[in-house]
């Protein structure tokens, strides 16, 4: 299986990424999976606003912006899945090519602009689903929304998918939206977190709600933000989506490309940001994300102050075995 992994870098980066999830998917749906991954010895529950994960290693936004390959990725062993980040009209994103893998820097630049297939596509998915961990959902807008349009295109993914997810996640942090990142200040973010809260009112149990923020904002920024959090009874943070920042790139020939840099680069800032939060504020839960690629970072973004953590580009570069190479 790692052979097959390796040649899948020699295909264009989309293609190599649905080549492995529809394999995986036949794996699991053959009953072959613990024959190819060491999916045991990965539970060590762990409980967080009410929710309990099998373990604190869950995979990030991005993945599976669908809800395609819930079951085969859950088999794999993670404590928790959060599947989009998706909107309200299915959309293609932005053109190709959109995302370029830095091997050497176990990195991935990508401009996919919030490609998916629509939240009725994702809500016939989380119905049907068989893995009975975790499911987080991230949700976001259209990129011809604005203004107003652009708050009740959450709403609308909001109470699409609410009562068929375990919490959700407001993803405002995208680099690939224009303007999206814009949610971030005082005027907007409160527009945006009272409309939800007010929704969230109307239904009868309530989930965890979670804010994916961007690395790339002033500390002033992040404190508005942390209090925008605890004055609407959110729950948490995640920390974070990619940067626009290359110049940390040792390869410069990239730094003037367009789109979100992840993987071991965006460790540092990531982590740092966690520890900024975790001065602010030491209770606020906080999902950890960005440059995660081995045992020693995923024990220094707990050590941090994050209570769970995700990975991406770790996946994609080093392939499933990672998951049992974190936990155990």
């Amino acid at each position: 299986m790692r052979l097959i992994f390796n040649i899948l870098k020699f295909f264009p980066p989309e293609a190599a990424h649905l080549i492995a999830l529809h394999s995986l998917k036949l794996i699991h749906k053959i009953g072959l999976i613990n024959l190819f991954f060491n999916t045991s010895n990965t539970s060590n529950p762990y409980s967080l606003d009410n929710l309990i994960f099998k373990n604190r290693l869950g995979v990030a936004a991005g993945l599976d912006k669908n809800g395609d390959y819930i079951d085969c990725l859950g088999a794999l062993g993670f404590g928790f899945i959060e599947v989009g980040t998706v909107t309200p009209i299915a959309q293609a994103g932005n053109p190709k090519p959109r995302i370029f893998r830095l091997f050497k820097e176990n990195a991935i630049i990508n401009r996919l602009g919030f490609n998916n297939k629509g939240v009725d596509h994702l809500v016939k998915k989380l119905e049907s689903r068989k893995y009975q961990g975790v499911v987080g959902v991230n949700i976001g807008a259209n990129k011809n929304s604005q203004g107003d349009k652009r708050i009740q295109d959450y709403l609308e993914c909001f109470t699409k998918v609410y009562e068929l997810s375990d919490y959700i996640t407001l993803n405002i942090s995208s680099p690939n939206t224009p303007d999206l990142r814009d949610l971030h200040s005082k005027e907007n973010i409160s527009i945006l977190l009272s409309t939800i809260s007010h929704e969230r009112d109307s239904f009868k149990d309530t989930k965890p709600i979670f804010l994916k923020i961007s690395p790339d904002e002033s500390i002033d920024t992040i404190k508005e933000v942390v209090s925008s959090i605890k004055e609407y009874n959110f729950s948490g943070i995640i920390i974070s989506n990619t940067t626009i920042d290359k110049s940390i790139l040792e390869d410069k020939s990239y730094i003037d490309e367009l789109g979100g840099l992840s993987g071991e680069p965006l460790f540092n800032i990531s982590t740092e940001l966690i520890h900024l939060i975790r001065e602010i504020d030491t209770e606020i839960p906080i999902i950890g994300v960005g440059g995660v690629i081995d045992k020693a970072s995923f024990d220094k973004k707990l050590e941090a102050g994050a209570d769970l953590i995700q990975i991406y580009t770790g996946f994609i570069i080093k392939g499933p075995n990672i998951i049992s190479e974190l936990l155990n």
